[in-house]
């Protein structure tokens, strides 16, 4: 008799414990982990605009005077420090419809290395010309640098002449870029379209 009470004793402990799981993992299915970001991940270092008028006079090789003004307007707009930036190069064309590929590398504070990064649009507008640039783009909200790999729907206007200079704004999940272009060239318009950003090359612009 003493020997069934254990083993019922047991038993009923058994029992007691599964249950207690079950509770704990929301009716005996496995926790899932949260999507990412999370707002414990929302926490990066962040760029002065000292610190990006200097990387930026560098990178695109002008005056900071000159710089320091279109950096200035995107803090203003923003009301925030950029977490990232990215500096690279990129061609682009248009006759109505128009196509963007870019090569650049992306630059955060606790990135020991900065990381590869490809992109490539399509636009469509009023919208004619070609110009080669290259880009210095303030990124904001971004707390992990494999965020950046998605697509962005961006308004543009642009007016490329000799050494021109451009600025115009993406946002998608929180992000926003903000690429600053000077290059050679001429292209006049405005259009409408969208840009993805990739780990590597590629030739299709969707």
């Amino acid at each position: 008799m003493h020997r069934r009470q254990l083993i019922l004793s047991g038993l009923a402990a058994t029992a007691g414990a599964s249950g207690l799981s079950a509770c704990a993992t929301g009716g005996g299915q496995p926790a899932s982990d949260p999507a990412y970001p999370i707002a414990s991940d929302q926490q990066a270092p962040a760029y002065t605009a000292d610190e990006l008028v200097a990387a930026g006079s560098r990178e695109l090789g002008i005056a900071a005077e000159a710089l320091g003004g279109a950096i200035e307007r995107i803090f203003a707009d923003n009301g925030d420090r950029p977490t990232a930036y990215i500096a690279g190069e990129e061609g682009a064309g248009a006759a109505g419809v128009g196509l963007r590929y870019g090569r650049g590398a992306l630059h955060m504070k606790d990135l020991s290395a900065s990381q590869e990064v490809f992109w490539q649009g399509i636009s469509i507008g009023w919208d004619l010309g070609g110009n080669a640039s290259r880009v210095f783009t303030l990124v904001y909200g971004l707390y992990h640098p494999d965020m950046i790999y998605r697509r962005y729907p961006g308004v543009e206007g642009t007016a490329y002449l000799v050494g021109g200079v451009g600025v115009n704004y993406q946002r998608a999940d929180g992000i926003i870029l903000a690429p600053i272009r000077t290059g050679v060239g001429l292209r006049a318009g405005a259009n409408v379209g969208t840009m993805a950003y990739s780990r590597q090359r590629n030739l299709l612009p969707f």
